[in-house]
């Protein structure tokens, strides 16, 4: 044979395997790119028309994580029952069948109408607009690298899924930075779905290229079933992936869960722990030398005893600190628990069962918190409990790690001592997670609610609170010479409640979007009808049994239950005097409660001569900019009052006072501090918003 032909031929057949690497990786990236990207793009889209609460969001991940699961599953099924070129002409099938279902963009016909459960439309939704594409994208990194393992193009295919992981990781960093303020929701879909296309192309040309492949490739040289099963890790090795994956994953979810109830439901704070959540799996599984076991246990340990602290001793921290104590925590736990799944790993021929194990793992995590724990614990625990298994997984691998312990311990003592450890941290946590005088807690999708008695720090008058995550809802006080005082951000001194005790017309109709304790009915006269808006029926049921506001009310009173923004957009002219915005849960912000189609919803339920007053107390975000683009856009004048909570049981608050009867500005009170007129509009749509605009 000629020595340069078979230089020749060794050559090309290195530049084929090399493009077909190049080919498959590219599609692999692209492929988790698109996984990732879908999840903020859906869940804004449809955060709007359920309520804007976190649970949005959870439901969103639990769904995403079982169509994970499901695309595995699907890999693996493939994988082993059927030859490469089946596999390839069954995949590129399905690929066309999942694009005939484009684009994503759910249109109005989806919108709730208040009855049905939140988390069942959500979940239905999402199977029919994205489900199929999505399940496509789920299979893509396992079977792509299953394919190259069988052609024999690469040798450790592990490190593709670092690639795969670092794919999702700019997808989802692009998004809140670069593709949130510069797209609108539609286009958003609209790109992804073309990408989409384009991916789709890419995958037919791979399948094309397998089907090949399986002409040449040398059968003899493949392992048997029979070696196959030899190698296959043993049960135990299989149930330590489910679970690392799973305790990651309940961790993920949690977290966002608890930084969202404080701060504020928007794709961001969705983003930041989700990718947190993929670094981790990127530095485990580039390579071994990422993960320190100890050193992150020690890191681990030290961000929870400072999470403990901010909690337990209800330290006032900066937003950044408390943010950050969170997201540490949840960085080490992540790493420890993707490390050790790494150092567990498989031989390639068991890729597929791997990846399989730990997306049921994962799927398994989110079933934990977005169903099980709803509907087990009366408040929200299960941050705490993915803090406990977290620990119990600190101590095992740190005493299995050492050979001292194994030595000197049994493995029965060594499994008491993690018990120990997770028995005092169950204590630690019950004490920060301790109210003292509850009185009820309720939990349902839209958060957890606790009414509380204590006593007013002013007047040492005993007072029951209303409760959302930290933040209070509402005030009463018990004694009956007191109890018809309204208190908190609604006091007399505030600016919803200068506007209506200046409003001294006969018969008022009151618009109230968000009910609370229901302060506002304090405002209440013979002839008036109030009428509220609240999308969570819990919050209806413990303000007519542990409030008196509304029971004691002389005025007309009317409970809506449903989402304000939909029932308005619905319901006939309603003709109010006045229409109080005061549906912010804690320092979250309804994000559809603020744009131009809002305003225009609103204007269309006032008198000509009628008054928007917006609550835009934040600890975090500046919402003068919004109110005073909401004002430009509506013709309307505009007031921001600031009260310092000086009186009994007031606190500091902040009124956007919104009318285009200027009179209404004159007959406010002229002494109270009042905001400079604003310079800089920010106008939002339901298409366009970002949060980091006004974030202080």
């Amino acid at each position: 044979m000629n020595p340069q032909s078979s230089t020749d031929k060794l050559t090309s057949e290195t530049n084929t395997r090399n493009l077909r690497i190049a080919i498959v990786a590219s599609t692999i990236f692209l492929g988790a790119f698109l996984l990732f990207q879908v999840q903020p793009i859906m869940g804004k889209y449809i955060l709007p028309w359920f309520g804007g609460s976190p649970g949005v969001w959870t439901t969103c991940m639990l769904v995403f994580q079982l169509l994970l699961f499901g695309g595995y599953a699907y890999a693996h099924i493939l994988s082993s029952l059927f030859g490469l070129r089946a596999q390839a002409t069954i995949h590129a099938g399905l690929l066309i069948l999942a694009a005939c279902t484009l684009p994503i963009a759910p249109d109005v016909s989806w919108k709730p109408t208040g009855d049905e459960s939140p988390s069942l439309s959500i979940i239905l939704l999402l199977l029919a607009k994205v489900g199929a594409p999505y399940f496509m994208l789920s299979s893509t990194g396992p079977l792509l690298q299953s394919w190259l393992g069988q052609t024999r193009c690469i040798d450790q295919p592990y490190r593709l899924y670092s690639l795969s992981n670092f794919g999702s990781l700019l997808a989802l960093l692009s998004f809140p930075f670069l593709v949130e303020p510069n797209l609108s929701s539609y286009q958003q879909s609209v790109l992804w779905s073309s990408s989409f296309i384009l991916y789709a192309l890419l995958c037919g040309i791979i399948s094309y290229l397998v089907s090949r492949s399986e002409r040449r490739l040398d059968q003899r040289a493949l392992p048997t079933n029979h070696e196959q099963c030899l190698t296959r890790a043993p049960f135990s090795t299989q149930a330590g992936w489910f679970v690392l994956a799973a305790i990651a994953s309940v961790l993920l979810l949690a977290t966002t869960n608890q930084v969202c109830m404080d701060t504020a439901v928007v794709p961001f704070l969705w983003v930041l722990p989700l990718a947190i959540y993929l670094v981790t799996f990127i530095l485990a599984f580039e390579h071994e030398r990422w993960y320190q076991r100890r050193a992150y246990i020690m890191l681990g340990c030290i961000s929870f005893i400072a999470l403990f602290a901010i909690k337990g001793l209800n330290l006032e921290v900066d937003l950044w600190v408390e943010v950050s104590a969170y997201f540490s925590g949840l960085f080490f736990s992540c790493m420890v628990c993707h490390g050790e799944l790494y150092q567990r790993r498989p031989s390639a021929n068991e890729l597929t069962r791997f990846y399989i194990t730990i997306a049921a793992g994962g799927a398994f995590g989110g079933i934990l918190v977005g169903i099980i724990a709803p509907s087990i614990f009366r408040t929200f625990l299960e941050w705490q409990f993915g803090l406990l298994s977290v620990i119990a997984i600190f101590v095992w691998t740190y005493l299995d790690e050492s050979q001292a312990w194994k030595e000197r311990f049994s493995l029965p003592v060594r499994l008491a001592i993690v018990t120990s450890a997770v028995c005092i941290t169950v204590t630690a946590v019950s004490w920060s997670s301790h109210r003292p005088g509850t009185l009820k807690e309720t939990r349902n999708f839209f958060g957890v609610l606790t009414v509380v008695e204590t006593s007013d720090p002013k007047t040492q008058q005993p007072i029951r609170n209303l409760v959302h995550g930290r933040i209070v809802h509402g005030s009463q006080f018990l004694n009956p010479e007191l109890n018809t005082t309204p208190t908190t951000y609604y006091s007399r001194s505030s600016g919803v409640g200068q506007l209506l005790l200046s409003m001294n017309n006969t018969c008022r109709k009151i618009g109230v979007v968000g009910l609370g304790a229901g302060t506002l009915a304090a405002y209440g006269q013979p002839g008036d009808t109030f009428r509220f808006y609240e999308i969570n029926p819990d919050v209806i049921d413990l303000a007519n049994r542990y409030f008196h506001y509304l029971p004691g009310c002389p005025a007309t009173t009317e409970t809506i239950v449903g989402d304000a923004r939909l029932l308005l957009e619905r319901e006939p002219d309603q003709d109010f005097d006045c229409l109080v915005l005061d549906a912010f849960s804690g320092d979250a912000i309804p994000v559809h409660l603020l744009t131009s189609e809002a305003i225009d919803t609103y204007q269309r339920h006032l008198k000509d001569r009628g008054v928007l007053a917006i609550h835009i107390s934040n600890l975090y975000f500046d919402l003068r900019p919004i109110v005073a683009g909401l004002a430009h856009r509506a013709g309307m004048e505009l007031i921001v009052i600031e009260n310092k909570g000086n009186t009994d049981n007031a606190q500091d608050s902040t009124w956007a006072i919104l009318s285009r009867d200027p009179s209404v500005i004159a007959r406010l009170d002229p002494k109270v501090q009042s905001a400079k007129p604003q310079s800089r509009f920010v106008i939002w749509t339901d298409d366009r918003s970002n949060l980091l605009e006004v974030l202080r």
